[in-house]
């Protein structure tokens, strides 16, 4: 009995690192793409230079 409630508290202690580490890249902008990769493939790339 005293097993399960080490792995219940670790396994606790893993889902909360999960957790923590979710919300800070969350906090820190990881997952803020304005254009995904999927989609960028249908927008044409903006050409600086000028043809002569």
């Amino acid at each position: 009995m005293s097993v399960i409630i080490i792995m219940l508290i670790g396994s606790l202690l893993v889902a909360g690192g999960f957790l923590f580490a979710f919300l800070w890249c969350v906090k820190d902008g990881q997952y803020d793409d304005a254009y995904s990769p999927a989609h960028r493939i249908l927008f044409d790339d903006i050409n600086t230079t000028t043809k002569k």
